[in-house]
């Protein structure tokens, strides 16, 4: 398990330290250590079964770990809820879209940013006056993303009558509503066809652009390669190799795990 020509560094977002996870007697994450810089996109990618999804549910609280530690911007998240997770910074999608298919985009995109939000219950219900200031700020971020996700023609749609691409860039607006310093992204380009994979990857350049660090699980080499600063090989739960795009794409372990070879 080697790390090869590591980009420079603009220092550490996330750092995982010898993270693994048993489900009965699969060894579904097996000590994984890896870091993600500020400002990188960064990809995992691995055959299926390599635990690459597993992974992403450690990090973002949805599972806890057997052993080892997950340490975002200097704290110590490995014990911490998703909720509280959500609330720290770090937003992510999953593989099926997990859209309130009754409200709309418009409003889909809105519950995002109220992670952000102070008012409570009580505060809503009396309609104390931050309240409607708070609403007004949410609407107007919301409103920013529908511009920058070319949403604004579904703003009032309903979110489960949409195409599948159009509910991936619902997804993707209402991740960063939250106004994360961390995105994770769970296989965005399943069930997108070439064209959308393609506005697929300008998207996510743009998430970058407006300063949100990208960690990326991804079957789509095409994407994979075109995208990432830095890659994470997993296999059988393991870490494989850690390097750049040109390092792990020619490395003679990732092509027998990816294209077998010969006894």
């Amino acid at each position: 398990m080697e790390k090869i020509n590591p980009v420079p560094r603009k220092g550490i977002m996330l750092e995982v330290a010898g993270i693994s996870k048993r489900f009965g007697g699969l060894h579904a994450v097996r000590d994984v250590s890896f870091s993600v810089n500020e400002g990188m996109i960064k990809s995992i990618i691995g055959p299926n079964g390599a635990g690459k999804t597993t992974l992403f549910n450690l990090l973002s609280g949805d599972i806890r770990p057997d052993s080892g530690s997950v340490t975002f911007v200097g704290k110590n998240i490995s014990r911490f809820p998703s909720h509280r997770i959500a609330s720290m910074g770090i937003s992510r999608t999953y593989q099926t879209t997990k859209l309130f298919d009754r409200m709309t985009v418009m409003e889909n995109i809105m519950t995002g940013a109220h992670l952000k939000g102070r008012a409570g219950f009580f505060a809503s219900a009396c309609k104390l006056p931050f309240t409607f200031r708070e609403e007004k700020a949410i609407r107007n971020r919301a409103s920013e993303l529908l511009e920058v996700f070319g949403l604004v023609q579904y703003a009032g749609e309903t979110a489960g009558e949409l195409a599948f691409g159009i509910k991936r860039r619902v997804e993707f607006a209402r991740a960063c509503a939250n106004e994360p310093r961390l995105l994770f992204l769970d296989e965005p380009a399943a069930g997108l066809n070439i064209h959308e994979t393609r506005e697929l990857a300008g998207l996510i350049r743009e998430i970058r652009n407006r300063g949100i660090t990208v960690l990326l699980v991804e079957h789509d080499m095409s994407v994979v390669m075109e995208l990432s600063d830095e890659i994470l090989v997993l296999n059988e739960g393991s870490k494989l190799i850690e390097g750049l795009p040109r390092d792990v794409q020619k490395n003679a372990d990732v092509i027998r795990v990816y294209l077998g070879e010969d006894e």
